[in-house]
């Protein structure tokens, strides 16, 4: 077993961690550091690939393991993150229904991108651009006005399933 095959995979794992430590510390109402785990987890996503090519060790395990990892890390824990900190208290059940929207949006543009092998663009906007972009946007909360964060929501929610032509960087 080539060894090098190992490293990718604990980049991935720890964007998992990271998207599993944001929903902790949303439940302990710890709500920036919440939103610091997501965009740290970003910076982890943007590695794990990279370093898959450069060792030459990318398979489809790391890209089924980096998409389950994805959907935490940027779709749950922004998800949770933006009900629990902006929407639950002024917006209740509706509020609920946009984050469950964001979830599921976010795992059928994984899915979807799993099985698309286009090289030249993305379909649709990434999921690791809409939940950080979300956790941004937490961040910046009590200057944004309160119908921003479920307007926001489900904008990006339709982004992140519409044919969206987005360059792949």
């Amino acid at each position: 077993m080539n060894h090098k095959v190992v490293i990718p995979n604990v980049f991935t794992l720890a964007n998992l961690l990271l998207g599993i430590l944001s929903l902790v510390y949303t439940m302990d109402h710890a709500y920036r550091m919440a939103a610091i785990m997501i965009l740290l987890a970003m910076v982890l996503d943007g590695m794990d690939g990279k370093v898959a090519r450069k060792l030459d060790v990318a398979s489809p395990f790391g890209k089924e393991l980096d998409s389950l990892s994805d959907l935490v890390s940027f779709g749950v824990a922004p998800a949770i993150l933006i009900y629990a900190a902006h929407l639950f208290n002024p917006f209740g059940g509706w509020g609920l229904v946009i984050a469950i929207l964001f979830v599921l949006c976010g795992a059928v543009r994984l899915a979807r991108f799993n099985i698309l092998s286009i090289t030249t663009h993305f379909l649709g906007i990434p999921i690791t651009v809409a939940g950080p972009l979300m956790a941004i946007f937490s961040l910046a909360g009590d200057r944004l006005p309160g119908l921003f964060f479920p307007i926001a929501m489900v904008l990006l929610s339709a982004l992140m399933v519409s044919n969206l032509r987005v360059p792949k960087i």
